[in-house]
């Protein structure tokens, strides 16, 4: 089985691990300050802060703007669960808006028109490492008062206007999940201009502790802690900062590599009778997280045909981009709306493989099956 993505992990990741083993410092110390530092680097920023994962990061993010019962937050629903999930730990209510069907992005006009009076924050997601529109959202948020807290889990080393993305809204929020461009295993960031935010963020990850463990640990004096407020221990370890380091300088190879294994699918496939290559915006460089492809209308196979017959041919895949909307966990909270725009774009798309490391023979039989599970029905007319 062709996977649908592997992590690149090599004697680099092992050697820091092996180093932070030999310290005997294991949980959140100097590996973790060295990974935020040369992360916020890497982003243009001037904070990071790390903490256990992306959806940690994204619900300190709110709850350090102090975003709670009461608040709304704008998200789209075409986004995995945890983009929705953060707000409701918040205390807050996510409220769905339509996407762009192109990008998969959330789409500025429809964020606009379910702002109320009870609006905080709009939460854009670059989806699958496709920037979204920023221009447009922080018009939206000078025009209304709104924070904008990015969900960037997919997009390090995506840019836009030749700029990596995230430095548009308050807070941009990362995962190093296994199936991110780079992973810690479990992980995730917070970055931000703010020195008042990520202070605070750095309270909330380790139960609004005054003092770091580094300081109290590394001090000749007897040091006493107060706890400032409640939080959670969100912490990053330094084993997971120690890989963390390894994969941030592989970031530009890994980068290129998921563009040039991109540009040969989307060459290969713009013929194709049935199967849409992405829509890339003018000005946008995505780092190709994840390869989605659209089923054209009238298709004589579902999409779930289709990935049916992919994974029998030995090619794992998945489809397109989950609906929270339409999930139990968000109708039993009495969530109706439709979203139409969203529901369609959801249930049209397919993932295939795309890492670094897929060879040009797995990738060229990727495109052959593509072609040949179509080769009887023929074109469309």
């Amino acid at each position: 089985m062709i996977p649908i993505t592997r992590p690149v992990l090599g004697l680099d990741e092992k050697r820091l691990v092996a180093e932070v083993i030999d310290s005997g410092w294991l949980t959140q110390g100097p590996r973790v300050a060295e990974f935020e530092k040369r992360f916020a680097e890497v982003c243009g920023c001037r904070f990071a802060v790390a903490c256990s994962n992306c959806t940690t990061a994204l619900h300190m993010a709110l709850v350090a703007l102090d975003i709670g019962p009461g608040d709304e937050v704008i998200v789209p629903s075409m986004s995995f669960i945890a983009t929705a999930n953060a707000v409701v730990h918040a205390g807050a209510t996510p409220i769905f808006a339509e996407v762009d069907p192109r990008t998969y992005n959330l789409d500025p006009d429809a964020a606009a028109a379910m702002i109320s009076p009870r609006t905080r924050a709009i939460m854009p997601v670059h989806q699958i490492g496709m920037p979204a529109d920023m221009d447009r959202f922080r018009a939206l948020a000078d025009r209304y008062g709104l924070a904008i807290v990015e969900d960037a889990a997919c997009a390090i080393g995506s840019k836009r206007r030749g700029k990596q993305i995230g430095t548009d809204g308050v807070m941009a929020c990362w995962s190093f999940h296994p199936r991110k461009v780079i992973c810690t295993g479990e992980g995730g960031m917070v970055t931000t201009d703010h020195e008042e935010l990520a202070s605070r963020l750095r309270l909330l990850r380790q139960h609004g502790m005054s003092v770091p463990d580094t300081a109290r640990h590394g001090s000749q004096k007897l040091v006493i802690e107060n706890y400032l407020e409640v939080g959670w221990n969100y912490r990053m370890t330094d084993l997971q900062a120690a890989v963390g380091l390894a994969q941030l300088a592989k970031l530009p190879e890994l980068v290129a590599q998921r563009r040039r294994l991109a540009a040969v699918y989307s060459a290969r496939l713009q013929e194709h009778p049935w199967l849409i290559p992405p829509f890339v915006p003018e000005d946008v460089e995505p780092n190709f997280q994840s390869y989605a492809l659209q089923v054209r209308p009238g298709c004589p196979l579902t999409r779930n045909q289709i990935l049916e017959r992919l994974l029998a041919a030995g090619i794992a895949c998945k489809p397109g981009i989950m609906t929270a909307h339409r999930e139990p966990a968000y109708r039993e909270r009495g969530v109706q709306i439709h979203l139409p725009i969203t529901e369609q774009a959801a249930d049209s798309s397919l993932l295939i493989p795309l890492y670094p490391g897929l060879t040009d023979a797995e990738q060229e039989y990727i495109v052959q099956t593509l072609f040949a599970i179509f080769a009887p029905i023929g074109v469309p007319t």
